[in-house]
């Protein structure tokens, strides 16, 4: 049964930065480590980690709020994408990454969740300490 993933990420930069870097393929690849695909308007393409995350960009609203269908590799070939929401906000000392990912296969629920902190949180505030 598909469930959903809620958490929470504070990062040293403005919501605008952060944001900006989710959608910039450049930057993405910078503090994720891995080459991207992914634009800035609905319908643009997303993968990532050679193909093991793929999706689309769904909607936008500048500097706040990214909503993009999301899939990993390791899900059952039957399981139906999951649609992901990054809110970005003003926290002190940076912003806070809000982040909703629904339908995440129950088979790869605890891989998603640690996924997010191994490969996105913990490298994103290396990355930021370091430019």
């Amino acid at each position: 049964m598909p469930r959903t993933v809620i958490l929470a990420a504070f990062l040293p930069a403005t919501p605008d930065r952060l944001y900006e870097m989710y959608l910039d393929p450049k930057q993405h690849a910078a503090f994720s480590g891995a080459t991207v695909e992914i634009g800035e308007s609905p319908g643009s393409a997303f993968r990532a980690f050679e193909g093991m995350l793929s999706g689309t960009i769904l909607h936008v609203e500048p500097k706040r709020l990214i909503v993009q269908t999301w899939r990993s590799g390791n899900w059952p070939s039957d399981a139906i994408d999951s649609t992901l929401t990054l809110s970005f906000c003003s926290d002190k000392d940076g912003a806070r990454i809000e982040l909703v990912q629904v339908n995440v296969p129950d088979v790869d629920f605890a891989g998603v969740c640690q996924g997010w902190e191994r490969h996105y949180w913990t490298p994103w505030r290396e990355y930021l300490g370091t430019v």
